[in-house]
């Protein structure tokens, strides 16, 4: 454990004229990790030096960067691989003040008053109806047509604040909600949008169905308000879209693979923006996912 007096020892010497001393004194203050964020952060509110506020404003985002790197590389290695968790540490990459116990608490808010409507005599859709009109209609949660490449609308805590979200972020906390609820509702990874697919209750306890399309009663675009659809407006979608047919396209894929779509929707906002460092910090993610 280092003490305060060393990582403050250090903290002084960031704007030293030298460049090998301020290379070797950040990488120091890296290797220390997020214990020196605190101090970094009294440095610059007591500092009028820009150029100490810049280096720590730099030091600050790296040591953030690698510490969201490695939790959600070891939550890929997981074999769980929770979802909710997954889009929780993409928003720590913006956010590093947030927890997940705040996240999950609103997740199980919107569980506990979809809970609240539903019994064993509904069928798929009516149980549908009632989780659309709990986020769309209650917690008044859409899409952000109006503006949306805005890289908020890839965070979840973001999403829960302005109640405005992407189709991957609208989907992951759709099918959260959902399979807490035991309904067998998945990320379907559709090109230039995200759905969501509710297979069959009791085909979907059986594991090993040679076609998995033969499970799926009807996907839902929570982009639209959970609006509900068949296997051919998919067909139509990409024949619109003049892309060729694919089975994964119309299945359920892993939850590494929506972080991973989730992580590309938010690429393309920053590079819209311009914002060349986060565009590669993004891209080193969604490379670290396979």
């Amino acid at each position: 454990m280092v003490s305060n007096e060393r990582i403050n020892a250090l903290i002084r010497l960031l704007d030293d004229p030298d460049e090998d001393i301020f290379t070797q004194v950040e990488s120091m203050l890296f290797d220390i990790g997020l214990p020196v964020i605190d101090e970094l952060e009294r440095t610059w509110e007591g500092t009028l030096n820009l150029l100490l506020q810049h280096r720590i404003e730099q030091l600050i985002q790296k040591i953030q960067f690698a510490n969201v790197r490695q939790n959600l590389v070891a939550w890929a290695t997981t074999r769980e691989n929770n979802l909710l968790e997954g889009a929780f540490w993409v928003a720590r990459y913006q956010f590093s003040e947030i927890r997940y116990e705040d996240i999950d608490k609103q997740i199980e808010k919107l569980k506990h008053d979809v809970w609240l409507e539903l019994n064993s005599n509904l069928t798929a859709l009516e149980k549908v109806k009632i989780i659309n009109h709990i986020m769309f209609d209650v917690n008044k949660l859409s899409g952000n047509i109006a503006n949306f490449d805005s890289p908020l609308n890839s965070y979840i805590n973001q999403v829960f604040e302005t109640k405005k979200g992407n189709p991957v972020t609208l989907s992951i906390i759709y099918s959260v909600v959902a399979q807490r609820l035991n309904l067998p509702v998945y990320g379907v990874n559709l090109p230039k949008n995200f759905v969501l697919a509710y297979r069959d209750e009791i085909s979907s306890l059986h594991a090993g169905n040679e076609d998995e399309n033969e499970d799926i009663l009807f996907y839902i675009n929570p982009f639209n308000k959970g609006m509900v659809f068949g296997r051919k407006e998919i067909d139509l979608f990409i024949k619109q879209q003049k892309l060729s047919s694919d089975k994964s396209y119309y299945i359920p894929c892993s939850n590494i693979e929506t972080i991973r779509r989730l992580l590309q929707y938010l690429a393309f906002s920053y590079e819209k923006m311009g914002y060349s460092q986060k565009l590669k910090d993004i891209n080193d993610l969604i490379s670290d996912l396979g």
